[in-house]
């Protein structure tokens, strides 16, 4: 990579001794060291393990034990010590090759600014939500005095015609409310071709050389306009840095399930991302949201090809961040995960079988990254690994699910089979003693449980030592709404070990998705609870009676997994409870500083009056067609259709409502009627002149007397 590139008109070169390229040392430095402390304390902890059981691996069981156990503990020990790596780069005042590091304030402030695309992607979202957000981004702005940078682009791919026309009419009474016509754009895709990130390709290759840089949101995204600004102008002194990520804190959480997910986010994220951040430096990923791209550079190198293989590595790719942070990197590009960039938030589902049904998806995704990892030439290798770390995320529960198998033989092997005193193919000459070392064995297990949950006590120590226990409710709070969250991880972890199992399997066999909305409300039903947690509570039971039947001290091994399997389904309904997460809450319990000490950013997300109130009883539908300043908008953004065929098929949709009511009609029909300009306009011209004892005649009455 020694040619130079072309950066909106200045060069950038590539070699690795030049400038702020020499973090690239650095990092190797810090990967090394990392990979050496995991390698080794992996093989300790593998060869205490072989000590243990009580044929030290002499039959195929062991040996298969002793290797899931081996993957198993370096994931868990990468794990802390990237947090160990962020408690102490906090501790030192943070990093200096960080990109953020390179630049002073007074540098920073004068750097012009240029114009920049805020762009949501958004797809059967809760309306009126959504764009409260949005707006409290754009208020942020404007207080901050720079409004007149940034454009904003609402990106729909919404199929209901009664959510997509509630956004248009939001949309517009949105501009209207903040004066932003010309600024504030929407755009209905009506063909929803490869998921978020066709509805970004879509976007980019219409209007993005609007703009020199683009921030991605999510529908549940909020970013602080001084946040916003920072980036831009970190992008315009960076022009190696292709994607610049934030840290994403969680945000507005209610039921006690978010609220967990929150809490845990805001204290213990800060020491992972600047661990992470610090390793990967330059070669980060992307996360899909709250981040800034270079827009040109992004199109140039960025665009996702359909996967040739087979089965689950066919098609579109169903999580393209990742994909694209790595062909950005193979394009000479940097990406930086920046932890300083603080006012970045996001929200938690509300309840457990939200995220495990997002998860679904993920895992999917995160499966067909095993392909581009061996196949895709050029990629660098902390990209890879990234790509080899999210497949972790989620194979790591089929290998403790394997590994619990494997216990479970071992234990009924010693108890329901005659011992083997020469294990293996070839009898040896002596006979080998099994061996039972329950010291050995509980200091093992101690020590994996330590690392597992250290990081969360290393994060209340961080916060102690900055200062920032006080806005989590203060130090013994901060400390009970650490075990309270520990003791739901612990709940939640076997839960979610048996469904991310099966979602692997099932991406595995290539069993087809369904892409929808988030809930981001709700809560879970009993009705619900119980069927979708009945597979693993069954599993629970059976498994639990079997230890008991093998031994008794087994079956007391088995209870951490076994309980919160049985308990599955009451767990995810009390999680998801409003009034549970509101009474911790009020006792201080699992606060966080977002909620102490609220700022004008989060203030305006508060305001829950309706942007787009309902008029009587109407639906969206029926005010489209019924009221004259929302059916002429509507008719605005819709198109006139010419051929023949396709106008005798509206008119004869167009006619049935009228007769009978758009109940008469599919949810297909009622689109294809407010897609058309003129037939939407002649519906409401026709439902006007209609009976008063028909149909549309009462419904007209309604808005009459409203």
């Amino acid at each position: 990579m020694g040619l130079p590139y072309e950066v909106d008109g200045r060069e950038l070169r590539s070699a690795a001794g030049s400038g702020p390229r020499q973090w690239r040392s650095v990092a190797m430095v810090r990967r090394c060291l990392l990979a050496v402390v995991v390698l080794g304390q992996t093989l300790v902890a593998t060869w205490f393990m072989l000590q243990v059981l009580p044929y030290h691996g002499g039959t195929w069981v062991e040996m298969s034990l002793a290797g899931v156990f081996s993957v198993l503990y370096a994931w868990i020990a990468v794990g802390f010590w990237t947090a160990v790596y962020g408690f102490l780069i906090r501790l030192a005042g943070g990093d200096r090759w960080s990109l953020a590091s390179r630049h002073d304030e007074q540098a920073l402030a004068s750097t012009p600014l240029v114009r920049t695309a805020v762009v949501m992607p958004i797809y059967h979202e809760p309306v009126q939500r959504t764009l409260r957000g949005l707006r409290a981004i754009y208020r942020d702005l404007e207080r901050a005095g720079q409004i007149d940078h940034f454009e904003f682009y609402i990106l729909s791919d919404s199929r209901d015609p009664e959510v997509w026309l509630e956004e248009q009419a939001a949309w517009q009474s949105l501009c209207t409310e903040l004066n932003a016509n010309g600024r504030l754009f929407y755009r209905r895709r009506t063909v929803n071709l490869n998921y978020k990130s066709g509805n970004v390709a879509d976007f980019l290759r219409r209007w993005g050389r609007r703009c020199r840089y683009t921030v991605v949101l999510d529908a549940d995204s909020l970013m602080g306009g001084d946040t916003l600004i920072r980036m831009v102008r970190l992008m315009e002194r960076e022009p190696r840095v292709g994607i610049l990520q934030t840290n994403p804190g969680v945000v507005r959480g209610r039921s006690l399930f978010a609220r967990i997910q929150q809490f845990s986010n805001r204290l213990y994220a800060p020491l992972f991302a600047s661990g992470l951040a610090a390793i990967q430096m330059g070669d980060a990923a992307f996360w899909g949201h709250n981040a800034i791209l270079r827009t040109e550079a992004f199109m140039n190198h960025c665009g996702l090809r359909k996967l040739p293989g087979a089965g689950l590595f066919r098609g579109p790719i169903l999580s393209h961040d990742f994909v694209e942070a790595a062909l950005m990197g193979r394009s000479g590009y940097e990406v930086w995960l920046e932890p300083t960039l603080g006012a970045s938030y996001e929200e938690s589902p509300p309840s457990l079988a939200d995220e495990l049904s997002r998860d679904r998806r993920w895992a999917k995704g995160n499966l067909q990254h095993l392909w581009i990892m061996l196949t895709t030439p050029g990629l660098r290798f902390a990209h890879r690994m990234a790509f080899f770390n999210g497949i972790m995320g989620y194979l790591s529960s089929p290998l403790w699910l394997l590994f619990l198998i494997l216990t479970t033989l071992e234990a009924a092997q010693l108890a329901l089979m005659p011992i083997d005193y020469f294990p293996g193919d070839q009898p040896g000459l002596f006979p080998l003693w099994p061996e039972w070392r329950p010291g050995l064995a509980l200091s093992l297990a101690l020590t994996t449980i330590s690392m597992l949950f250290a990081p969360k006590f290393i994060a209340w120590l961080d916060a102690l030592i900055h200062g920032r226990a006080k806005r989590f409710g203060g130090a013994v709070r901060t400390l009970v709404s650490v075990l309270v969250e520990t003791l739901v991880s612990v709940l939640l972890a076997p839960i979610k070990m048996l469904t991310h199992s099966a979602y692997v399997l099932g991406a595995l066999g290539n069993l087809s998705l369904s892409w929808a909305g988030q809930n981001r409300t709700e809560e879970t039903r009993w009705s619900e609870a119980l069927l979708t947690q009945a597979p693993g509570m069954a599993i629970g039971l059976a498994w639990s009676a079997f230890a008991w039947y093998l031994d008794p001290l087994f079956f007391l091994w088995s209870l951490p997994v076994a309980i919160p399997l049985i308990m599955a389904a009451p767990t995810s309904v009390w999680l998801s409870r409003i009034r549970a997460g509101q009474r911790l809450r009020r006792a201080g319990i699992l606060c966080t500083p977002e909620e102490t000490g609220p700022s004008d950013l989060l203030r305006d997300t508060d305001d829950e009056e309706s942007l787009l109130p309902h008029l009587g009883q109407l639906n969206r539908f029926e005010e489209a067609v019924l009221l004259p300043g929302v059916n002429a908008m509507h008719c605005s953004l819709a198109r006139s259709h010419r051929g023949r065929l396709r106008r005798e098929t509206l008119h004869t949709i167009a006619r049935r409502c009228l007769d009978e009511g758009p109940e008469a009609l599919s949810r297909s029909q009622l689109s294809h009627l407010c897609r058309d300009s003129d037939t939407l306009a002649w519906l409401h011209q026709a439902a006007w002149r209609s009976d008063p004892d028909t149909w549309w005649g009462r419904k007209l009455s309604q808005v009459v007397s409203a």
